[in-house]
């Protein structure tokens, strides 16, 4: 350390300058420039690999590509040959499944022939039980006729006695009914001839008479009183017309307000019709989607996209709002009746997301949404020329456009878009669909709304719906805002107007009111009118007729005639009930006669009668038990006829089918393969047949898609390229792998060199603080040295002892000369204690200290140097006579230079 140096370093404020000297000092530059040539070697060898491995990379592709084909081929190879040994194993199959019905329909047949015995021993059973009970019943029948005539005589006799009995009780009761008659009539007759006696006495006692004079005021009074109810009548009949007429009126009236208002009402819905119409196109405009299910569909949406990670692949949906049509917006009508049902459906990839769809629906309260379960992968379909309808007419399918194909499939496979037609109106539309009879033909549609089919001899038409929305499929919504503004300007006008009239009319209503009730009320005061008056009338006529009935009674003599016939009928019917009285007796002792004779004859035919009644229960029971038997023998000679033996013939024709099938299968599976190359194959399978086909005809779909993918070269000119350049690259690819792995080596060592040499250097700078603090308490400093390796500087700060009593501490610049140096020198004697070198100068490093600065530093040099045990020189232009000189310690002193 020269005084120049020292100069330099403590006036430098640079903190790079002094990371410089730090690092130089304690090696690490070396170590970290060597360490950064081993890393740069390593790169250079990394990128030599990597060019290495590029230049083979396009072989390595070719050889992969070879390997990728290879596989294919042997895997078309393969499903060639189980193609051919499904086709070998189906067509012995069906020899096979006969055999096993041939074997099932024997087994059968061999059944229902040994039911014949059965049923024939039953039938013959039957039969003998069937001719035994004929002879017995002929048997019964003989005996019952010749009880039966015995019977018969009997009956004849009673019926006989019954008649004579009852006849005798109707004269009797003839005689009864006769003489009741007569007592009744006499009875009347009697309380007559009182009634005459009566009379008579009370007219004799009357003798009030009336005068010429009372009847004339009575007819006087009554007349007046007629006069009066008359006059009354014809007010209250002249009211009551007034009244009706206004109420007839009034009722029109109260009619036409009504239509009037039924007309306002009708006009302001359809006013408010067209504004929520004008309001929800405006929203389309803006948003397309909502034309499709509402503000629900845009929540639902967002939900999915909240979600969408969940999904395996994201819905499509709603499907009106992906599909667009072709040359303008004529068709819409007929589309959106076509496939309405469609436009709000969402399709989705599985049933995975089909679950998952109807749980972000439920999120947002959508109950009603259709989802359509599609494979996003499937290509748009290809439909023949020959399957779609051959028509000039244009169909859905052929109108509408899409960018995903999967929505046209969904639209084909679920909605048979490819086979409705699009017509004009409903003359044409009738033409193509029941005229024309187009093959591929589904349903028709017209612009007008109506949808035409036929289902085999049965024509549809079905009416417009008119309810349904026609226009969420049009590209612009201007033209239709405009017409539903001017229609909703007509509508609020026309009822204006008609709010106007209604006003005018209900005024009218109101005075017809109060005009009709000042008339009912007159009305009724004219009805009361009359009502009392021709009260008072009548009950004057009931007086004077009471009066006038009392006048006129029959005369005295009528009476007294009256009551001497009534007399002599008296006397004349009592005779003739005598008589009758006794023709009764004579009647009643007859009935007792035949009575007892009727007695005696039933004791005698009781018992014939009950050995009539045994035999005839008998016969019954015998006809009873040979219906049963022909019945059972009917049966069982119908189950002979109509099961067994029908059974029989159709198993017998069966068999006789299957056989010959089973020759004609059997002929052609032979032309296929032998059977001995099948049986081997189908025990090793065990699959049915339906497994068998699904398999070949996967199999052969899988090998008609991939058919295009085989090369003109074969499998062994393949797998010899493979092998050739196989070879070429693999010397290349093991020694790339070798050097990769050495350099991988060589890295690791690197990173682990440059952890330890970071984990040095932080060691280091702890040592060099701890080292500078040691030397700086020789004179009561303190400090700390702050090493950044990243930015390259070092700092060094120093704590006075003044400053123990404030936070202040100061750097380097802002010390003293002499603390300056002497701060540079423990920074110094820090660093040589961390190097290793045989011989250390140091030249004029005391200029700058006081005498005690120069004491302390001196004496820690010395101490320093003999613990170190290195050669050092101090020169110095000072007095060093304090140094004491000793074995290792010596001094030499220049003489002042000359003046």
């Amino acid at each position: 350390m020269s005084q120049d140096k020292s100069r330099e370093f403590l006036h430098s404020g640079n903190d790079k300058e002094k990371f410089k000297f730090f690092y130089k000092a304690t090696l690490l530059e070396q170590l970290n420039d060597r360490l950064q040539d081993v890393k740069c070697a390593l790169d250079s060898g990394n990128e030599r690999v990597n060019k290495m491995e590029a230049s083979i990379r396009p072989i390595l592709n070719e050889v992969n590509e070879l390997d990728e084909k290879i596989k294919k081929r042997e895997q078309i190879e393969e499903t060639s040959q189980r193609l051919e040994q499904l086709s070998k194993m189906l067509a012995w199959l069906c020899v096979y499944e006969v055999d096993g019905k041939l074997q099932e329909v024997g087994v059968k047949l061999e059944k229902l022939k040994e039911r014949i015995p059965t049923c024939q021993a039953k039938i013959d059973y039957h039969l003998g039980k069937e001719e035994e009970l004929k002879a017995l019943l002929a048997e019964k029948n003989s005996r019952v006729a010749s009880m039966m005539e015995k019977t018969s005589e009997v009956r004849r006799l009673k019926d006989e006695y019954q008649h004579n009995i009852s006849m005798a009780r109707r004269k009797m009761f003839e005689i009864d009914d006769e003489r009741n008659r007569k007592i009744d009539f006499v009875q009347k007759m009697v309380k007559q001839a009182e009634s005459l006696e009566r009379q008579i006495s009370d007219f004799q006692e009357e003798h009030a008479r009336d005068t010429q004079a009372e009847e004339c005021k009575r007819e006087e009074h009554l007349k007046g009183l007629q006069d009066e109810a008359n006059a009354a009548y014809l007010c209250f009949q002249r009211w009551k017309e007034e009244e009706g007429v206004l109420s007839e009126a009034l009722s029109g009236k109260t009619n036409e307000c009504k239509e009037f208002g039924e007309q306002i009402e009708g006009c302001d819905r359809k006013h408010r019709e067209a504004l929520s119409r004008i309001r929800e196109l405006q929203q389309n405009q803006t948003n397309k989607v909502t034309a499709f299910g509402g503000e629900i569909v845009i929540r639902l949406l967002r939900v999915i996209e909240k979600y969408h990670r969940r999904f395996t692949r994201p819905p499509i949906g709603p499907i009106g709002a992906h599909l667009a049509l072709v040359n303008g917006d004529m068709w819409a009508p007929a589309v959106e009746n076509a496939i309405g049902r469609f436009l709000n459906a969402f399709i989705v990839n599985d049933h995975k997301d089909f679950l998952l769809l109807r749980e972000c629906a439920k999120e947002v309260n959508y109950h009603r949404i259709r989802i359509y379960i599609y494979d996003f992968s499937i290509p748009r379909l290809n439909i023949p020329r020959h399957m779609l309808p051959q028509t000039q007419h244009p169909t859905t399918l052929s109108v509408l456009h899409a960018d995903n194909p999967t929505i046209l499939n969904v639209l084909v496979d679920m909605g048979s878009a490819e086979s409705q037609v699009l017509v004009r109106d409903y003359e044409v539309g009738k033409s193509v669909t029941f005229e024309q009879r187009i093959p591929n033909l589904r349903e028709v549609y017209t612009l007008d709304g109506y949808k035409m089919f036929c289902r085999g001899a049965v024509q549809t038409t079905l009416p417009p719906n008119r309810k349904s929305r026609n226009d969420r499929l049009r590209g612009s919504y201007e033209d239709q805002i405009k017409d539903l503004e001017k229609k909703a300007s007509m509508y609020q006008e026309e009822a204006q107007q008609l709010q106007a009239r209604k006003r005018v009319v209900v005024d009218e209503r109101r005075d017809l009111d109060e005009k009709l009730r000042r008339v009912k009320r007159l009305c009724l005061e004219a009805g009361m009118d009359h009502s009392s008056k021709q009260y008072l009338l009548d009950d004057a006529k009931s007086s004077y007729a009471a009066e006038a009935s009392s006048a006129s009674r029959a005369n005295v003599d009528d009476l007294s005639k009256d009551y001497l016939k009534a007399q002599d009928q008296i006397g004349e019917q009592e005779r003739l009930i005598a008589d009758l009285q006794m023709r009764r007796t004579e009647v009643e002792l007859t009935i007792n006669n035949l009575k007892s004779s009727f007695e005696n004859l039933c004791e005698s035919a009781k018992v014939d009668s009950d050995a009539f009644d045994e035999a005839e229960r008998e016969l019954v029971q015998l006809k009873e038990e040979l219906c049963a038997a022909e019945k059972d023998k009917a049966h069982y000679e119908m189950v002979m006829r109509e099961n067994v033996l029908r059974s029989i013939k159709a198993a017998e024709e069966e068999y006789k089918k299957l056989q010959l099938d089973r020759e004609d299968k059997s002929k052609k599976a032979s032309i296929i393969c032998p059977e001995n190359e099948v049986k081997a194959l189908a025990c090793r399978s065990g699959n049915t047949r339906d497994e068998l086909n699904t398999e070949y005809n996967k199999l052969k779909r899988w090998l008609q898609h991939h058919e295009s993918d085989r090369d003109s070269e074969s499998i062994d000119d393949l797998r010899l390229i493979y092998q050739r350049k196989k070879r070429k690259i693999s010397a290349k690819q093991h020694n790339c792998e070798a050097f990769r792995e050495k350099f991988n080596e060589l890295q690791k060592a690197l990173d682990l060199r440059w952890s330890k040499f970071q984990r040095n250097a932080n060691l280091s700078e702890c040592q060099l603080t701890w080292q500078f603090n040691g030397h700086l308490r020789k004179k009561g400093f303190s400090g700390r040295i702050k090493v950044n390796y990243e930015e390259k500087t070092l700092s060094i700060v120093v704590k006075m002892p003044q400053d123990a009593s404030s936070k202040t501490v100061r750097d380097t610049r802002g010390l003293s000369g002499g603390e300056r140096s002497f701060s540079t020198l423990c920074f110094a004697l820090a660093l040589h204690e961390m190097t290793e070198a045989p011989f250390r100068a140091m030249d004029e490093f005391d200029v700058f200290m006081d005498a005690v600065s120069r004491k302390i530093s001196l004496d820690a040099l010395v101490d320093f140097a003999l613990a170190q045990g290195s050669q050092w020189i101090f020169i110095t232009p000072h007095d060093i006579s304090m140094v004491k000189a000793s074995d290792r310690v010596k001094k030499q002193q220049m003489p002042a230079p000359r003046s």
